[in-house]
C-alpha cells in the first residue's frame, strides 16, 4: 500500500512539473514548423510559387532534420535535456524568424533545410527524456499527453496565424513575413526558460521529497536491468534491427499523413470558398478531434497493456479518414473525413512511440528512438512534392488525399507483420501499478 500511496504522490508531482512545460514545447515547435501551411494562403502568390515548388521547398526540412537526428540524441544523452534542448530552440526561433526575408526559391529551400537542421532532435529528445521519469506503464499517456500538442498546435494556430494574414501592409511588410517574426519569438524565450527550468534526471530532483525521489530513481533502476537482462542491443545496431526499422516504416506511414496535412491542410479547407479567418477556424475542427483521440485512445492503451492492435487500429482509422476526404474532396464532408484521419494518426504515434523502450536502454534507446523519427521523418520529403505535384497535374488534391490513405494501410500491415506483441507491453514480472 505504501509504494501505492508514493507512486500516487510521486508521478503526480512529475505530471505536473514536466508535461505542461513540454507540452508548451512541442507546441511552439510545431507551430513554427508547420505555420508555412497558413503563409502559403497569401506567400505562394506572393513569391509566385507553385504547388510543386512550394511542396518541394517544405520538404527540405525533413532531410536536414535526418542528417542531425541520431547525432542529436546521442548528444543529448551525454550533456543532458536541459542543456541541449534549450540549444536546440533558441537555434530553430532564430532560423524560424528569418523567414520573413525570404524572397524567392532558393531562400525558402535554404532556410527550411537550416529549420531542419536546427529543430534536428528535439523530438525523439523529449520521448528519450521521458523514458528518464516515467515507468512504463504510464507512457502511452504522457507521450499521448506530449504529442497532444501537435493538433492543438495546428487547431489554435489556424485562426492565429490566419489573423497575422491581416496585418498585410504594416510597416510596409506582406501579412506572412509578420506571421514568421511573430511566431518565432514564443521559442527563443521558452528555450532560454528551458535552461532554468528542466531538471536531467530524478536523481536531481530537489522539488520531489527523499522517500519520493528513491521509490521513482527505484523503479527507474529496476526497468534498466530488465532492457539489459535481455540480448544486448548496440548503438551500431539499432541501425538495423528488424524490431527497429519496423517501427520506422510505421512512423514514415506516420509522418507521411501528419506532414501532408500540416503543409497542404489550409489549402484543402480554402477550395471550399472560404475566407482566410474562416479557413483558418474551419481547419482547426479535424485537429480537435485529433487531440480528444490521442488523449483518450493514449490513455486506454495504458489501462489495457496493448499497443499492437491499438497500433493496428489507430493506423486503419487513419487510412479510412484520408480515403473518406478524398472522396468528399472539396465538399464541406471531407472535413468529416479529415477529422477521422486525425484521430487516427495522433493517437497512433500513442501507441508506437512507447514500445521502443521495452527493449532498448542507454545510448541504444537514444539512437533507436532517434533513427524510428528519422526514418519517419523522411515521408515529410516525400509526401510534400508528392501532393504537390498530383495537385499541379489534376487540379485537385483528391489524388494526394488517396496516398496518404495508402500510407495509413501500410503503416497498419507493418504493425501486424513486424511488432511483437511481447515487445508491446510490459513483461511479466513488471512493476505494474495499483488501479485506483
Amino acid at each position: 500500500m505504501m509504494n501505492s500511496e508514493i507512486e500516487r504522490r510521486t508521478m503526480r508531482k512529475v505530471y505536473l512539473r514536466l508535461l505542461p512545460f513540454c507540452f508548451a514545447l512541442y507546441l511552439i515547435c510545431y507551430l513554427d514548423r508547420t505555420n508555412i501551411g497558413f503563409a502559403a494562403l497569401t506567400m505562394n502568390k506572393d513569391l509566385g510559387f507553385s504547388s510543386y515548388v512550394y511542396g518541394l521547398g517544405a520538404g527540405a526540412f525533413f532531410w536536414g532534420y535526418f542528417l542531425l537526428e541520431v547525432p542529436s540524441n546521442l548528444i543529448l544523452e551525454k550533456v543532458g535535456a536541459r542543456r541541449w534542448i534549450s540549444r536546440i530552440m533558441v537555434t530553430w526561433g532564430i532560423v524560424s524568424g528569418c523567414f520573413a526575408f525570404v524572397n524567392g526559391p532558393v531562400s525558402f529551400f535554404s532556410l527550411r533545410f537550416l529549420l531542419g537542421l536546427a529543430e534536428a532532435g528535439f523530438f525523439p529528445g523529449m520521448i528519450l527524456y521521458f523514458t528518464y521519469w516515467f515507468p512504463p506503464f504510464h507512457r502511452a499517456r504522457v507521450i499521448a499527453g506530449f504529442m497532444a500538442a501537435i493538433p492543438v498546435a495546428i487547431g489554435l494556430g489556424a485562426p492565429v496565424s490566419t489573423a497575422l494574414l491581416e496585418l498585410n501592409g504594416m510597416w510596409g511588410l506582406a501579412g506572412w513575413k509578420w506571421l514568421f517574426l511573430f511566431e518565432a519569438v514564443p521559442a527563443v524565450i521558452l528555450g532560454l526558460c528551458t535552461w532554468f527550468y528542466l531538471t536531467d534526471r530524478p536523481e536531481a530532483a530537489r522539488w520531489l521529497a527523499d522517500d519520493e525521489r528513491a521509490w521513482l530513481t527505484g523503479v527507474m533502476a529496476e526497468e534498466r536491468r530488465r532492457v539489459q537482462a535481455a540480448p544486448k542491443v548496440s548503438v551500431l545496431r539499432t541501425f538495423f534491427d528488424l524490431r527497429v526499422l519496423a517501427l520506422g516504416a510505421i512512423h514514415f506511414a506516420q509522418a507521411g499523413v501528419s506532414v501532408g496535412m500540416a503543409v497542404f491542410v489550409a489549402l484543402m479547407v480554402k477550395r471550399l470558398g472560404l475566407s482566410n479567418m474562416a479557413t483558418g477556424w474551419m481547419t482547426s475542427i479535424p485537429f480537435i478531434f485529433g487531440t480528444l483521440g490521442i488523449l483518450i485512445w493514449g490513455a486506454y492503451s495504458d489501462r489495457i497493456n496493448e499497443r499492437k492492435w491499438n497500433l493496428v487500429a489507430s493506423c486503419s482509422c487513419m487510412a479510412l479518414g484520408m480515403a473518406l476526404a478524398g472522396f468528399f474532396e472539396g465538399t464541406y464532408l471531407s472535413i468529416a473525413g479529415l477529422s477521422l484521419g486525425m484521430i487516427g494518426l495522433y493517437a497512433s504515434n500513442a501507441h508506437l512511440f512507447p514500445i521502443p523502450s521495452m527493449f532498448l536502454t542507454g545510448a541504444a534507446a537514444a539512437s533507436g528512438i532517434a533513427w524510428v523519427n528519422s526514418l519517419g521523418i523522411l515521408a515529410g520529403g516525400v509526401t510534400s512534392p508528392v501532393i504537390g505535384y498530383i495537385k499541379d497535374a489534376t487540379g485537385s488534391y483528391q489524388g494526394g488525399l488517396y496516398f496518404l490513405a495508402a500510407l495509413g494501410v501500410m503503416g497498419a500491415l507493418v504493425t501486424v507483420i513486424g511488432v511483437r506483441e511481447t515487445e508491446a507491453k510490459l513483461a511479466p514480472g513488471d512493476v505494474v501499478p495499483a488501479r485506483h
